[in-house]
């Protein structure tokens, strides 16, 4: 039986983080996949794995899940924040997981055997938003890429978290490519191309400025020579010309309006088309801790939740723009901003301190590196834990963090050189 459940339990990981995105329309089976997970677990799970938890970023985190709980539960609000609780029990449930999956001499700072289910993951997904897009494209008669209603509407899920798999993608196929001659260098480069021109198509910001941070990220690693510098500058430059393009949109508003003559376009499409909303939101979060003051322990996911669309209701003066915001009870689109308000200024240490441990832990490993990278930005822009795919991919990240710690000694195209 347990040779059995040590041949299926890898495969049943890889196929849970292939179907991902794909999740509305299989609901069902990537909570199958986990229920097996767990089942199987502790007939195959040895005592020599769980030497891989012994990992002090990985320790913090857990310490943060498990504040969130006694927090919530001695606030007498378990009930309620459970839903957002439970998510990050996923990721760090992912991370428990994932030890008994046999790698057989990782390269250092990479997930091992998840890697090639990420990469076939944000292709299938590709693939699946590039037909949704023709067919709609056909349907209505016109043709328009980056922010269109017809690219919106065709992804397989949010823009945002689509560019983060195919970013996930990039950089695995990045680390992946050998210095020597290698036939899989063809098919990573391929790969590379594909998923970097798809985060051009769809517009996501947060992917490109994601992506440019990565180069410049990866001028600190390997030998330094002057085009690396003048990578480096470039880089910062067009990451900054980013971040000023993103701060200057309109954050006040929320659906861009079809032309009234468009008869042809179906209800679907005309309610698509979106601006950045977080300039307001974040305005809100900010004035909420103002008037509420220092925050020790949090109100709470749902009183949070509840404070913003109180204050949606008084203080934005549109009546349009209130009725959408108050409607879409949208959260505050920060995972910083998210963890004070609602579990209070402990929480939010404890997860900066998270990403202070981890980064000193792997600072020398490019894609670990780069990995916590991403997880900075994104929470910097998104309540990753109130999507249970954020969730997911929150996981993927620990797993890279725990066996980046685990293989501190790598390649050496991957450390940052002594000079």
């Amino acid at each position: 039986m347990r040779i059995l459940l040590s041949a299926i339990y890898p495969y049943a990981f890889l196929l849970l983080y292939l179907i991902i995105p794909f999740d509305n329309y299989i609901r069902a089976l990537p909570n199958i996949l986990l229920a097996i997970l767990v089942v199987a677990f502790p007939f195959i799970v040895k005592k020599e794995d769980f030497k891989k938890l012994k990992s002090l970023p990985i320790a913090i985190f857990f310490g943060l899940f498990a504040y969130l709980c006694l927090n919530s539960f001695f606030a007498g609000r378990l009930p309620e924040d459970f839903n957002i609780i439970k998510k990050v029990m996923i990721a760090v449930g992912l991370a428990i997981l994932y030890i008994p999956v046999a790698d057989v001499n990782p390269p250092n700072g990479r997930a091992g055997k998840i890697n090639t289910a990420i990469i076939f993951s944000a292709l299938a997904a590709i693939v699946f938003s590039i037909y949704n897009f023709v067919l709609i494209t056909d349907a209505t008669g016109s043709f328009a890429l980056g922010e269109s209603p017809q690219v919106v509407e065709s992804l397989l899920i949010d823009r945002l978290y689509l560019g983060l798999l195919s970013t996930f993608s990039l950089l695995i196929s990045f680390q992946a490519i050998s210095k020597k001659y290698h036939p899989n260098n063809n098919y990573h480069l391929a790969n590379i191309f594909i998923n970097a021109l798809f985060i051009i198509l769809i517009a996501s910001k947060i992917a490109i400025i994601s992506l440019f941070v990565i180069l410049l990220i990866s001028q600190f690693y390997g030998q330094r020579k002057l085009w690396k510098a003048i990578i480096a500058v470039f880089a910062v430059v067009a990451v900054a010309g980013l971040f000023i393009l993103l701060k200057n949109e309109k954050g006040n508003q929320l659906y861009q309006a079809e032309s009234s003559d468009n008869r042809t376009a179906p209800a679907f499409i005309e309610n698509s088309m979106t601006y950045e909303l977080r300039a307001v939101v974040w305005k809100c979060a900010s004035e909420i801790i103002n008037d509420e003051g220092f925050s020790f322990i949090g109100f709470g996911f749902e009183q949070t939740s509840d404070k913003l669309v109180s204050f949606y209701e008084t203080k934005i003066t549109d009546p349009q723009k209130r009725n959408e915001f108050v409607t879409a009870e949208y959260n505050t689109h920060n995972q910083f901003l998210d963890f004070y308000l609602s579990a209070g200024f402990i929480a939010l240490l404890l997860f900066l301190l998270f990403i202070c441990v981890a980064f000193l832990k792997i600072r020398k490993q490019f894609f670990a590196t780069a990995m916590l990278a991403i997880l900075i930005m994104y929470c910097s822009v998104e309540n990753v834990f109130h999507r249970q795919i954020g969730a997911y991919y929150i996981g993927f990240i620990l797993i890279v963090l725990m066996t980046s710690v685990q293989n501190s000694k790598g390649p050496e195209n991957t450390q940052i050189k002594k000079e």
